[in-house]
């Protein structure tokens, strides 16, 4: 098959570098050779509920084009809701008080992509607890689709694009999931993380980008064992990046792709060269027309260790 001449578009999630100020971990991206970032709003980076947000977004918007450098928003903040409990509240929350604070954070980080200019916003359903009707059109479906309508009807009026990521072990945890998301609401993409197919199983990740070509709105690539929640730096999985970057050049993919390396911060100053050459010369090995490959004999239920 014959190379494309379509080249990708890079980005580095802020996640993977919460050692490093901001503005330091932009320099070096932009120094290294990325197109963009991919920017974890947090305690860490760009808090959403310190003081003087929108001086504090004004800036950031100046010192991205300064440094040409393209975003996405990305809203896993760990604990920045509650420092007690891991990504809670979420959109399945029983607490319809908790729900609401979701929704209100998720509308925030629109704000901060309209005025950043960025090219999306990516946010995921919860977990929902134990006993909760997951079925589809249960509760935990009623209270999701009630939420992501309100977030995407949101983004559509501040010009942004709201793109919904399936998780592993999530409410939506794959590409099937997010079809019965999005046929509940007009105008919502797909944030697909090429790594989650490897942990489900559903597709595999060449073939996820091909299917879902049209529905893009966000994209990310790292490395991920098969069967296992676990973000990798490329090379340490095992993801055939020459296909899925194929397959994103062939179906002309123009957004940013990402890697979310969000246990790596200790070594993001090694890291986020070694990751970009990689992602470059699989880039270079990948096809025109890639075929979807098969996903890894072995895959397993999904583990949640993000």
């Amino acid at each position: 098959m014959t190379p494309t001449n379509h080249q990708l578009r890079y980005a580095y999630n802020t996640n993977g570098m919460t050692s490093h100020r901001l503005d330091d971990a932009l320099e070096l991206l932009a120094d290294t050779g990325y197109d963009g970032v991919a920017l974890t709003v947090d305690v860490a980076h760009h808090d959403p509920f310190a003081p003087d947000l929108a001086t504090r977004t004004a800036a950031l918007a100046r010192r991205l084009e300064r440094l040409g450098l393209g975003s996405t928003v990305e809203t896993g903040a760990r604990f920045l809701l509650d420092p007690r409990h891991k990504h809670e509240p979420t959109l399945v929350t029983a607490d319809p008080a908790g729900r609401a604070r979701r929704v209100a954070f998720l509308r925030r980080c629109v704000d901060i992509a309209a005025d950043l200019g960025s090219e999306a916003v990516s946010f995921w359903a919860g977990v929902p607890a134990t006993g909760t009707d997951a079925s589809l059109g249960g509760t935990a479906w009623s209270h999701l689709v009630e939420g992501v309508r309100g977030v995407t009807a949101y983004a559509a009026e501040r010009g942004v694009v709201a793109a919904f990521e399936p998780e592993p072990g999530m409410l939506v945890e794959d590409c099937a999931d997010w079809l019965r998301l999005s046929a509940l609401v007009p105008g919502l993409r797909l944030a697909l993380d090429t790594g989650h197919c490897l942990v489900t199983g559903d597709l595999a990740p060449d073939e996820a980008v091909v299917r879902h070509a049209a529905d893009l709105g966000a994209v990310a690539v790292e490395d991920m064992p098969v069967g296992r929640h676990e973000h990798r730096a490329p090379g340490e999985g095992d993801m055939d990046l020459p296909a899925v970057l194929g397959a994103l050049s062939a179906v002309r993919y123009g957004g940013l792709v990402s890697l979310e390396l969000s246990r790596d911060s200790h070594r993001a100053d090694s890291l986020v060269r070694s990751a970009l050459s990689a992602l470059q010369d699989a880039e270079r090995a990948g096809t025109v027309a890639p075929q979807a490959s098969s996903v890894p004999t072995g895959a397993a239920g999904p583990e949640v260790t993000r």
